[in-house]
C-alpha cells in the first residue's frame, strides 16, 4: 500500500516540481536507501533483476534508490536528469502472474535509462511488453499485485496505469495522486491497442463509447478493503485546495496525515484510511520511508527520511553530491540496514509507550526541521558549493541521531506496554518477536 503526488511548477510556491511518496510496506521489512553511479557493460550482457533475468544497455545511469533491502529495485528514487518515479500496488481483474518484472525492478530500470518522464514511460511499457510483470512482493508473507507508476522529471510527469499486460497513460497538467487502486477512466493520452477490445470480450463494457480503464479492469472488493480511495481523495483534495501554494512543507504535512478517526491514537490503532500508514491489522501494511523532491533546472533538493512512521520521523535534505553522508553504496547491505533499523527502534518505543516524553521529542523534532528548511532557504542553489551542500547534510544527520539516541537513552527501562485492542496487540506483540528473531541485530546498539 502507497501514496504518490506530483505538482508541477504552475502550482507550486516557488516553480519547482515537487514529486512525494509514502511507501506503505510490510512493518519488520526494512527500506534502504543507496546510491548507484553511472556503469558500463559489455553488449550481451544479462542483467538478473528480483527474479528475472534480462538484457542490459551497454551504459546505466546513476540512480538515488529507496529500495526493501531483499529486492533489486526500488519503490521510489531519482537519477541524474531528475527523474523521479513511484510504483503503487493496485489490483485488477486479470491474472498475476508467478513471474516477471515486479513493479519495483520496472521503476529502477526506467530510472537507470531514461532522461526524461516520457522516455521512463516508454521504457516500463517497452520492458511489459517484453517480459510482463509477476512475482510476489512480500517479505514476510506473499504479495502480488499488478502496477500504477508516477512518473516525473522538471517540467513534465506522467501516470501509467497496468492490469497484467494491458495499460493505460495520462500526462499530468497540474496535480495528481495515486494510490492502491485505478484511477483512469477513458480520459488516458495513450493505452495498449488491445485495451478497449479486451475489455468488451471479457464482459466488462459493451463497447468503446461504455468503457472506463477503472471500472473494467479493477477488482473491486480488494481495492475497496485496501483503503485507496480515501487516501486518494485525501492526497487529491490537498492538492487541489493548495494549487499554487504546494510546497515542501505542507507537502510533508501531508505524508505525517491520519484519518480523522485515527488522529491522536494512530499508536493505539491501524488505518488503512491514513496517509501515514500505521499497521495493526490483517490487511494494510505500514509506512516504512517517505520522500520528497523539490524538482528545478539548478539543484534538485530530496528530503528522506530513512525510516517508517513519518508522522515522528525528521525529513533531512539530500542533494547527490560526491561524498554526502546519507545513502549507502550497493555493496554496503548492513550498514544502510542499521541505519534503517535504529530509527525503527524509536517507532518501536513510541508504540509500547517506552518514551518518556513523546510532546517534547515532536517539538525538537519541528524545530529541527525549521531550521533545516531556513537552511535550505537561503541557499544560491546557481552557485552553491558543494562543501556548503556537504555541511548542511551532515549537520541534519548529527543532530536527527543526537535527538533519537537521547529520546531513547531517557526512556531506557520503562516498561513496554502497547495499548489497543486485544488484535492490535497481538499483531505488534509478533512483528517485535518475528524482527527480533531474524539473524541480524533486531537494533544497533546505541553509544
Amino acid at each position: 500500500m502507497c501514496d504518490t503526488l506530483v505538482a508541477l511548477a504552475n502550482s507550486t510556491v516557488d516553480g519547482s516540481v515537487i514529486f512525494a511518496k509514502n511507501s506503505d510496506r510490510q512493518p519488520n521489512e526494512p527500506q534502504i536507501m543507496v546510491r548507484i553511479p553511472r556503469k558500463t557493460y559489455q553488449q550481451g550482457t544479462k542483467l538478473k533483476c528480483t527474479y528475472i533475468e534480462i538484457d542490459q544497455l551497454t551504459e546505466t545511469y546513476e540512480v538515488f534508490l529507496l529500495k526493501p533491502s531483499w529486492i533489486w529495485g526500488c519503490e521510489m528514487g531519482a537519477n541524474e536528469f531528475g527523474v523521479n518515479i513511484g510504483n503503487e500496488a493496485v489490483f485488477t481483474k486479470e491474472k498475476y502472474a508467478k513471474s516477471g518484472l515486479i513493479g519495483m525492478d520496472l521503476v529502477r530500470l526506467a530510472l537507470e535509462r531514461a532522461k526524461n518522464s516520457e522516455e521512463a514511460l516508454n521504457v516500463i511499457i517497452d520492458l511489459l511488453s517484453e517480459y510482463g510483470q509477476g512475482g510476489n512482493c512480500g517479505y514476510e508473507k506473499p504479495f502480488t499485485y499488478h502496477n500504477s507508476f508516477l512518473i516525473a522529471d522538471q517540467s513534465s510527469a506522467w501516470v501509467l496505469e497496468t492490469a497484467g499486460d494491458y495499460w493505460a497513460a495520462q500526462k499530468v497538467k497540474d496535480v495528481r495522486s495515486i494510490s492502491n487502486c485505478l484511477t483512469i477512466e477513458r480520459d488516458f493520452d495513450l493505452c495498449h491497442p488491445d485495451l478497449v477490445k479486451h475489455a468488451v470480450v471479457k464482459g466488462w463494457c459493451k463497447d468503446e463509447n461504455d468503457f472506463s480503464f477503472s471500472r473494467c479492469y479493477s477488482d473491486v472488493i480488494v481495492t475497496r478493503f485496501s483503503g485507496s480511495r480515501h487516501r486518494c481523495d485525501t492526497t487529491t483534495t490537498f492538492l487541489q485546495e493548495h494549487r499554487g501554494s504546494i510546497s515542501v512543507a505542507n507537502t510533508i504535512s501531508l505524508l505525517r496525515s491520519h484519518d480523522t478517526k485515527t488522529e491522536g491514537r494512530q499508536f493505539t490503532k491501524h488505518s488503512l484510511k491514513s496517509v501515514c500508514m500505521h499497521g495493526g491489522f490483517i490487511f494494510g501494511d505500514h509506512t516504512t520511508c517517505s520522500y520528497v523532491a523539490s524538482l528545478n533546472n539548478n539543484k534538485n533538493t530530496y528530503w528522506v527520511t530513512g525510516s517508517s512512521t513519518p508522522c515522528i520521523a525528521v525529513f533531512k535534505p539530500l542533494w547527490l553530491v560526491d561524498e554526502e553522508p546519507i545513502t549507502f553504496s550497493e555493496s554496503d547491505q548492513a550498514g544502510a540496514v542499521d541505519y534503517w533499523q535504529m530509527r525503527e527502534r524509536l517507532h518501536r518505543m513510541f508504540l509500547e509507550n517506552t518514551v518518556i516524553d513523546p510532546a517534547a521529542f515532536l517539538i525538537a523534532r519541528d524545530k529541527l526541521e525549521t531550521e533545516l528548511y531556513q537552511k535550505v532557504a537561503k541557499l544560491d542553489l546557481i552557485n552553491v558549493c558543494r562543501e556548503d551542500l556537504l555541511e548542511i547534510m551532515k549537520y541534519a544527520l548529527e543532530a536527527e541521531e543526537r535527538l533519537i539516541k537521547k529520546t531513547i537513552a531517557d526512556s531506557t527501562g520503562k516498561r513496554p506496554v502497547i495499548t489497543g485492542n486485544i488484535y492490535y496487540k497481538y499483531y505488534w506483540h509478533r512483528q517485535n518477536k518475528r524482527l527480533a528473531s531474524k539473524k541480524q541485530m533486531l537494533f544497533p546498539p546505541v553509544e
